[in-house]
């Protein structure tokens, strides 16, 4: 695969945390801004703590932090310390693109780079599939910006926010 296991990890996070913010938002909850007024912006998405993703992904707690920090930093979540903390989308899933999401955990050079990572490939002195990869990776790269957290169902998910639903009702 071309994506390092921690940007997998990542970009599976947070389909977990749109799948269940999208949850939320159909079904009512957590939507309701009237107490902070009209002007308020809306809030960030309800926190969910960071043990209880790793729990529900079976990815390690330590990997999967250093992961959500790198996406903290880049704008793409927020946290919180303490009780009722965890983290949080910045911004509704329909406006959260995958390929934000990758370029924050690697970097742009997957969109930029030769494949077969030779100096000096280009346009003027391609390597051999400079030309083919070229408008793969375009192609890549306009469906990863066009294709949000929304609209990203990931059936693997479906039993963990099911469990984490569950969780919520009766605890």
């Amino acid at each position: 695969m071309l994506l390092s296991k921690n940007c997998e990890y990542g970009l599976r996070a947070m389909l977990y945390l749109g799948s269940l913010q999208k949850a939320r938002e159909e079904g009512g909850e957590g939507t309701d801004a009237s107490d902070a007024g009209d002007d308020a912006p809306s809030p960030p998405g309800e926190y969910v703590s960071i043990s209880t993703i790793s729990d529900d992904l079976d990815i390690g707690l330590s990997l999967l932090t250093n992961v959500l920090q790198e996406l903290n930093a880049a704008g793409l979540l927020t946290s919180k310390r303490g009780r009722g903390g965890g983290v949080a989308l910045t911004r509704p899933p329909k406006d959260t693109n995958l390929y934000d999401i990758i370029v924050a955990l690697e970097g742009p050079e997957l969109f930029e780079q030769c494949i077969l990572g030779l100096p000096g490939c280009g346009d003027a002195e391609p390597c051999p599939i400079h030309e083919h990869w070229t408008r793969e990776r375009d192609r890549l790269k306009a469906t990863l910006q066009g294709t949000t957290l929304a609209e990203v169902p990931d059936v693997r998910l479906t039993p963990f926010l099911k469990n984490a639903a569950e969780e919520e009702k009766g605890g």
